[in-house]
C-alpha cells in the first residue's frame, strides 16, 4: 500500500509542474502595451511639420506688428493695430504714447460734443483732459438736479443720452464723481458726503441702465466739499464746486499720464470741437447768476 501512495504522489507532482501559474503574464503584457504607447507619443512629439511651423511663426509675427517676414501670412483672425501694442514691443517713447492716448480721448470728446451740439446742449458740459484722462464735467448742478435732490432732471437725461454712447463704446474704466460746495445741506441728506454720493450714483445708474455702460467698468464716488475747484464763497465759486464729473480714465502708465495735459493743450488749439477755455470759465458763472436767488445746493 505504501508503494501505491508513493506512486500517486509522484504523478500529481509531475502534473503540477506541467501547468504552472501564468497570471503574471497579464501584468507583463499591460506593461509592454503602456511602454509601446509611450514610445509612440514620444515619436510623434519629435516629428515637426515644417509647413505648419512656418505658418504659425508668420501668424504670430503678424499679430505682434512685424512687417517683413519673407512670406505672406494667410492666417485669419484679429490683427492687433500697432498703436495698441505694448510699449516694449514697439519702442514708443512716453511722448508718443501720450499723443496716442490724447488722440483717443479727444475722439470720445468730439463724439459727445457733436451729439450735444445737435441738441443745443453744448453749454451743459465742459471738457478737460488731465493726467487721469478725459473729464466730462456736468456744469451747474441745478441743470441736472433739484436743490438737495439726487433725482436726474429731464435735461440731465438728454445730456447723458449724448455722453453714454461715446463712453460705453470705449473699453476704458469710468469714474463718476459727485462734488458739493461748502454750505451745509438740508433734508433728506445730513451731510455733503451723502448728497454728492447720491448724485454720482444717480448718474452711474442712468449710464448703466439706459446707456449700456458695463457695470464692471464704472464706479461712483462722493467727495462732498473736499475737492473744490475754486476757493471762496461767491456765487461763481460755489457753482463751480457744485458739480458731477464723469472721468474716462486713462489706461497708460503714470509717466505717460503726466504728459497728457501738456499734449492736450498743444493739440486743442487746432481742434474745432474743443470749446475755448474762456467759455469754460464763464459757464459756471452764468449758471450761478441764473440760480443766485435759490439755495442751489
Amino acid at each position: 500500500m505504501s508503494g501505491r501512495v508513493r506512486g500517486r504522489s509522484r504523478g500529481q507532482h509531475e502534473e503540477a509542474e506541467e501547468h504552472p501559474d501564468e497570471r503574471w503574464m497579464a501584468s507583463y503584457m499591460d506593461m509592454i502595451t503602456v511602454l509601446m504607447c509611450l514610445f509612440l507619443v514620444l515619436f510623434a512629439m519629435s516629428t515637426v511639420d515644417q509647413e505648419k511651423y512656418v505658418k504659425l511663426r508668420d501668424s504670430l509675427a503678424t499679430g505682434f506688428g512685424a512687417v517683413e517676414m519673407g512670406a505672406v501670412d494667410t492666417a485669419e483672425g484679429i490683427v492687433v493695430p500697432a498703436e495698441l501694442l505694448d510699449e516694449e514691443n514697439l519702442g514708443l517713447t512716453d511722448a508718443e504714447l501720450a499723443a496716442i492716448e490724447v488722440h483717443d480721448l479727444q475722439a470720445i470728446q468730439s463724439a459727445i460734443a457733436e451729439s450735444l451740439a445737435a441738441k443745443g446742449l453744448s453749454e451743459s458740459v465742459a471738457f478737460e483732459i488731465t493726467e487721469r484722462g478725459l473729464t466730462v464735467r456736468l456744469v451747474g448742478s441745478e441743470t441736472f438736479f433739484d436743490s438737495n435732490s439726487a433725482v436726474l432732471s429731464a435735461q440731465a437725461r438728454q445730456v447723458l443720452d449724448s455722453v453714454s454712447p461715446a463712453v460705453s463704446g470705449s473699453p476704458r474704466d469710468v469714474s463718476v464723481e459727485g462734488h458739493a460746495d461748502m454750505r451745509s445741506t438740508a433734508a433728506p441728506y445730513p451731510t455733503n458726503w451723502e448728497l454728492s454720493a447720491a448724485r454720482a450714483t444717480g448718474v452711474l445708474r442712468d449710464m448703466v441702465e439706459r446707456g449700456g455702460e458695463p457695470q464692471e467698468r464704472i464706479q461712483a464716488v462722493g467727495f462732498g466739499a473736499a475737492r473744490p475747484l475754486a476757493a471762496g464763497t461767491g456765487a461763481a465759486e460755489l457753482a463751480l464746486n457744485r458739480r458731477v464729473d464723469i472721468v474716462v480714465l486713462s489706461s497708460q502708465s503714470q509717466d505717460v499720464n503726466a504728459l497728457l495735459p501738456g499734449v492736450a493743450a498743444g493739440e486743442d488749439a487746432g481742434t474745432p470741437e474743443a470749446p475755448p477755455k474762456e467759455e469754460k470759465k464763464k459757464k459756471p458763472v452764468e449758471a450761478a447768476k441764473d440760480d443766485s436767488h435759490g439755495s442751489g445746493h
